[in-house]
């Protein structure tokens, strides 16, 4: 089987090199020939861990090759997937300009029947328009097949996500469209993964629901944290209790400074947007993005309390990206925690392993650091956003010598409070 792959971007990368190792050929499209030159070298766009390894193999293989020819690409695909961004605007409703020029460039180049996947993230009743507009756009007489495959790749895990999933979703309202699909799937059968067959409309919405859950559940165990900060009491206690019950479950409660990255934050807006639309409320989901960026703001007085002040001070940050594995700066907390701190009059030193080369363009008045340690000499207050796993068996009498005065913010709760104390540091964490 050959297929086509319409973005080089992070889903389209990984998905394609991933189906590559499957044993299928794959091509990968996209209209950015700057991007497909580094790839045609070697050069990944992207951090992600283990990707350069599996493009390399299988380049070398002959079944994963890039282009900037849509029509080549189109030409010999029986299944053409749509991987392009589907940026937020300002309102939080998706910008679908991408995905529409990529379904023009696919349609004029049809040649035979060929099953066109939308792997974006997009609006509940974009399979329907796709349906129409293909044929629109299409040569006369060509016959085409239209489904939806949502991606559920998590940043930092995201190949073992695609070869051993929780699920596939399949969504599309043909039989013969979810029979190509159901055998390019064909070797996640050995592995027994559950593929979830179901409407166009569902897999649509199927993705934000997701999204917009485990959302949902970040959020809540923030303000149970928030609540245990009240109290006194910790709210890993609370968690621990709560992710035992088979109905809850561990995952997704640890608390933090709230939740970033390319797909929470958009597929939260975007859902209400939806929701709107077809003249729904959604209440909760409002709810969550609200409190999430209150969240945000809630760390920023924690660290000037354990500061004594945040002006002239300095401040030692650890962790850029949203989250570790990833040099993704999208929505990071990161960025606006420290904003807030400069704001306060903090002066800001920061070092993140793989993010900062991105969060120059983000944070450009901030001091980068060479390392952890660089990063907290000389600083009032040595702040963790983003728990990377270098962060977590820190040389903690080194710390302590290097800080002007021994306080750590902690805020991704890597360390014991009492082990700190117990070490002479003034701790705070989240909900402890």
């Amino acid at each position: 089987m050959h297929i086509a792959i319409i973005g080089t971007g992070y889903v389209g990368l990984v998905s394609g090199a991933c189906f590559a190792e499957f044993g299928i050929d794959v091509t990968c499209v996209d209209v950015d020939a700057e991007k497909i030159d580094k790839l045609h070298k070697g050069i990944i766009p992207i951090y992600e861990p283990g990707l350069d390894n599996l493009v390399e193999k299988n380049v070398e293989a002959g079944r994963l090759h890039f282009t900037t020819n849509i029509a080549e690409a189109v030409k010999s695909a029986e299944v053409v997937f749509l991987a392009v961004g589907t940026p937020p605007k300002e309102d939080g409703s998706p910008d679908m300009s991408y995905y529409r020029q990529a379904a023009k460039d696919v349609a004029e180049n049809l040649t035979g029947y060929t099953v066109i996947v939308t792997k974006s993230t997009v609006p509940v009743g974009t399979g329907k328009w796709l349906k129409q507009f293909v044929a629109e756009n299409a040569p006369a007489g060509i016959e085409f097949g239209v489904a939806s495959n949502p991606e559920f790749l998590r940043e930092g895990a995201a190949i073992e996500d695609f070869m051993r999933p929780d699920r596939v979703v399949i969504g599309s309202n043909e039989a013969r469209a979810i029979e190509v699909m159901k055998e390019l799937y064909r070797p996640l059968y050995l592995i027994e993964t559950p593929i979830v067959i179901t409407s166009l409309e569902a897999a649509e919405l199927i993705k934000y629901a997701a999204n917009a859950f485990l959302a949902t559940k970040i959020t809540f165990i923030n303000e149970i944290a928030n609540l245990c900060d009240a109290i006194g009491c910790d709210v890993h206690d609370v968690a621990r209790g709560m992710g035992m019950d088979n109905r809850i479950g561990r995952k997704f409660l640890h608390p933090g400074p709230g939740y970033g990255g390319s797909c929470f934050p958009k597929d939260t807006r975007a859902l209400t947007t939806v929701a709107d639309q077809f003249g729904v409320e959604t209440r909760i989901v409002d709810a969550v993005i609200e409190a999430n960026e209150v969240q945000r703001d809630l760390m920023v007085p924690k660290i000037e309390k354990l500061a004594g002040g945040l002006s002239g001070k300095q401040i030692g940050v650890l962790g850029l990206a949203f989250k570790p594995e990833t040099d993704d700066m999208r929505e990071s907390p990161a960025v606006d925690i420290i904003k807030k701190l400069q704001e306060g009059g903090a002066r800001v030193r920061a070092f993140d392993p793989v993010a900062m080369d991105e969060a120059r363009h983000l944070l450009p008045d901030i001091e980068y650091a060479a390392d952890e340690y660089d990063a907290v000499k000389g600083a009032d207050v040595m702040v963790i956003v983003t728990e990377w796993n270098q962060f977590r068996a820190l040389d903690l009498d080194r710390i302590r010598t290097l800080l002007a005065s021994p306080k750590i913010a902690d805020l991704r709760n890597v360390y014991e409070p009492q082990d700190m104390r117990e070490l002479g540091f003034d701790y705070i964490g989240v909900g402890r």
